[in-house]
């Protein structure tokens, strides 16, 4: 049988195969999910953070200082997704997913990102100033954020696969990541902002999100913010 036939069969099994679910109470692992179709379904908050300046920067700056700039806003946006609850599960080039769930997994993301922009403006910046002091280069991110229930399946083939992650979040949180602002950098969902807690939508009695239309999805509601907020 050849490349073709193969192919063939593999598709036609995995549309007329039932699918196999539960309801998920913690973040998966890949290993928890069979390649079949089954999956586990979750209640999750999502966010992605996303280097914004990636494109124009491997474009005029040389590989190693590229290289720096991912890894270190990968590295602190992941530490600050864990230290906040959130899980990882995924990286692509130069973003981060990372899986909240539980009551307060709106108001934890929503603090996460603000901290993610602290961590850029506030270390990474000023650290990679003091390295280079001759660099005119200015890092810019984004992070979208949305909640949804979620299906975590797993594909790919035998012996080379991973999670995937089906529903609105994971799509819409992505798609925020596009929304260009040099001012506002944390993107959240009419849903999320819906669901923060006081603390994580007043800074000193003022609201810290600033509502927004998202012209590319119809005019759906959406929230942004310029806020920080700093970490110990």
């Amino acid at each position: 049988m050849g490349l073709k036939d193969d192919l063939e069969s593999d598709v036609v099994k995995i549309f007329k195969t039932q699918w196999t679910t539960r309801d998920g109470v913690v973040v998966p692992e890949y290993t928890d999910i069979k390649l079949s179709n089954d999956g586990v379904d979750l209640d999750a908050t999502i966010l992605y953070a996303d280097l914004d300046s990636s494109t124009s920067m491997v474009d005029t700056q040389p590989t190693e200082f590229s290289g720096e700039i991912y890894k270190t806003f990968l590295l602190c946006a992941s530490k600050l997704i864990r230290a906040d609850g959130g899980h990882i599960r995924s990286y692509d080039g130069d973003r981060v997913m990372g899986i909240f769930i539980g009551d307060s997994k709106n108001s934890d993301a929503a603090k996460c990102g603000l901290k993610i922009n602290w961590a850029v403006r506030n270390i990474i910046q000023p650290k990679m100033k003091a390295q280079y002091p001759n660099q005119t280069f200015q890092i810019k991110h984004i992070v979208g954020i949305d909640t949804s229930k979620v299906r975590a399946i797993r594909t790919g083939v035998r012996g080379d696969n991973d999670i995937a992650w089906v529903g609105r979040a994971p799509n819409y949180a992505a798609k925020l990541c596009s929304l260009n602002d040099d001012n506002n950098s944390t993107w959240i969902t009419e849903a999320v902002y819906n669901r923060l807690k006081d603390e994580s939508k007043y800074s000193n009695g003022v609201d810290m999100w600033q509502k927004r239309s998202w012209t590319q999805m119809g005019g759906k509601t959406v929230y942004c913010s310029s806020y920080w907020w700093s970490v110990a």
